[in-house]
């Protein structure tokens, strides 16, 4: 029996659930379709964003309607017009296979008499924004007095932004005896008076603990000096070359200003604030999800209901003030099962915060080092090769071979090799070789002891004699964090915490241990075969130990980014992609750099 049938869905539902290509509910489908299925009942879900809660109340909702009747029955209330928009294509691919049932979004920035006119000709679901909902409740032109469900998605979110008073409003014309489901991924104080106002008798389900973190985000922290944040953003990115996230600002000010200095440095990036028309932010966010933007910088309003489950860092550039707002920015990266990282840029001051949010969320942060100058330069020369290796090779370029041949006689293998990789390289190396360390000194948390002291290696303090190490496998072999490091663990027969720091790049990857276990890791994978293919580790360079010496690189090599105001001028963002025409632009006109950045591909 297929597990979605298990939960009583009818047919018609799991041939769309089969054409989408779902396998296993998750966990919070798994709880949630039963009960609204078996039962008219109010219902309180607490879940993190990216598990599937769509589905969750979109399926019960779906089967519960009266396909016959064109009043509208199901009212879903959202946080902002991109989630409302997503429901709405989501709904209409589950309902495929339904006859006559009719999903209408409603959301500011659109035409109201156009909204108005879809509602008229008759729509059982109505996916709203707050705001557009009591705008067009007043005006007369939606009657929500006989739904028989309510669902509020992302109640907290909603709440965050203001909407307290437009949802209550909103909810006294609807009738007392329908059934209201409220999805939210924590409990803050306001979401518990809308339950006890408007609900009766609620079941509740928690799909892991209450206003805890996912565990599939793992949240790292990097202490500079308030100055450096801008360069420690940009070393960051670096460090990573397949990086696609989103760059988290207080402010709509900030936000531009750190978009408009990424783009002039040679990132693809681009903004997303308040501040931007409609039209704008669509053209940013199909940018982003097109991944033409690698970086999106963005305020916590305006990232609401950003929906992109392949986000691989959410970076902390400045932290927000409440941690359920940390909570919401985290839980951007590691959806839909896979694993992500959530960056904290913070300076000595701001330690205190790191120690609060984890008590909330449940979950430990690694104190990692911004990387070295060095460490940059060996990722980016890993990427370059592997990036040669996989490129397709363009039956054009053979017309032009007898002269490039021509060009290039007398350079042996090895030599072309070293030149062709040193085009790029030495950008890199010429860049980050007199630029500064931007770690800030002293001990990384202010509450009475040195956080590298507990004795967790995963806090990620490698300089204290620990090893790094290369393994040429990663994402595209199906290993992130997690899972690479769990391989290790296994294969090693390893403790916990003996493996840590670990790295996954696209096509190979790093991690650390303590030096006594070097020996061993490399006798185990000498002419190690994984499925038929050889698995290769050695040891990292080091600017001072030479082959096989030691990573002391994140103590005592003197690289950094320098700001954007050194030579460079540009980074690994600038690759052979397009740059972001325009997304961090108020005006709304598209800009693209004028010239290619210099860069490392």
């Amino acid at each position: 029996m297929n597990k979605f049938e298990a939960l009583g869905l009818q047919q018609t539902l799991l041939d769309a659930v089969a054409d989408m290509g779902f396998e296993n509910p998750s966990e919070v489908q798994e709880k949630a379709i039963p009960i609204l299925l078996e039962d008219e009942t109010d219902l309180v879900a607490l879940a993190q964003t990216g598990t599937g809660k769509t589905a969750a109340f979109g399926f019960p909702l779906i089967q519960k309607l009266h396909a016959d009747s064109r009043t509208t029955q199901g009212l879903i209330l959202s946080p902002t017009r991109e989630l409302c928009l997503q429901i709405t294509n989501e709904l209409k691919l589950y309902s495929k296979y339904e006859k006559n049932i009719n999903v209408v979004a409603i959301y500011g920035g659109a035409s109201i008499t156009e909204q108005a006119r879809q509602i008229k000709r008759g729509a059982q679901i109505v996916v709203a924004t707050p705001g557009r909902m009591k705008d067009m409740i007043g005006r007369r032109l939606v009657d929500i007095s006989k739904i028989d469900y309510c669902i509020l998605d992302e109640a907290d979110e909603m709440l965050n932004m203001g909407f307290f008073e437009d949802i209550k409003e909103i909810l006294s014309n609807t009738p007392d005896e329908k059934s209201t489901w409220l999805f939210s991924a924590t409990m803050p104080k306001e979401v518990s008076v809308i339950a006890k106002k408007f609900m009766h008798k609620p079941q509740e389900i928690t799909v892991g603990a209450k206003n805890s973190g996912t565990d599939t985000v793992q949240h790292e922290y990097y202490v500079v000096s308030g100055r450096d944040r801008y360069p420690a953003l940009k070393r960051l990115a670096d460090a990573n070359p397949d990086i696609f996230s989103v760059v988290f600002c207080r402010t709509k000010r900030d936000t531009q200003r750190v978009a408009e200095k990424l783009i002039e440095d040679g990132y693809n990036a681009g903004a997303l604030h308040g501040d931007l028309s409609q039209n704008q932010r669509d053209l940013v966010m199909s940018s982003f999800r097109k991944k033409q933007i690698q970086m999106l910088v963005a305020t916590d309003v305006a990232a609401r209901g950003i929906d992109v489950d392949d986000i691989t860092h959410v970076i902390n550039y400045q932290l927000p003030d409440e941690i359920e707002t940390y909570n919401h920015r985290s839980g951007r990266t590691g959806r839909a099962g896979k694993s992500g990282i959530s960056m904290v840029i913070v300076t000595r001051s701001e330690m205190r915060k790191i120690s609060a949010i984890e008590r909330k969320i449940k979950r430990d942060f690694i104190s990692k080092k911004i990387p070295t100058g060095i460490e940059i330069c060996e990722t980016q020369l890993y990427h370059l090769a592997n990036k040669i290796k996989d490129t397709e090779i363009n039956t054009d370029v053979e017309n032009y071979l007898p002269a490039i041949n021509d060009v290039l006689e007398g350079i042996d293998r090895e030599e072309l090799i070293k030149k062709i990789v040193s085009v790029e390289f030495t950008r890199f190396s010429n860049y980050y070789s007199k630029s500064k360390d931007l770690n800030s000194s002293g001990p990384d948390r202010e509450r009475g002891n040195d956080r590298s002291d507990r004795g967790r290696n995963d806090r990620g303090n490698s300089s204290d004699g620990s090893v790094r190490y290369f393994i040429n496998v990663g994402e595209k072999d199906g290993y992130d964090w997690m899972t690479l490091k769990d391989f290790l663990k296994d294969k090693l027969s390893l403790g916990r915490d003996d493996v840590f720091k670990v790295d996954t790049k696209d096509a190979f990857s790093f991690f650390n241990t303590e030096a006594e276990h070097t020996d061993a890791i490399l006798a185990f994978f000498t002419e190690y075969k994984e499925n038929g293919r050889f698995i290769n580790v050695e040891v990292s360079k080091s600017p001072e130990g030479g082959r096989g010496g030691r990573n002391r690189g994140r103590r005592s090599y003197k690289g950094g980014s320098g700001g954007g105001n050194s030579g460079r001028g540009g980074s690994s963002r600038g690759r052979d992609r397009k740059f972001s025409k325009g997304s961090a632009s108020n005006s709304g006109k598209r800009r693209s750099s004028s010239k290619k950045k210099s860069g490392f591909y």
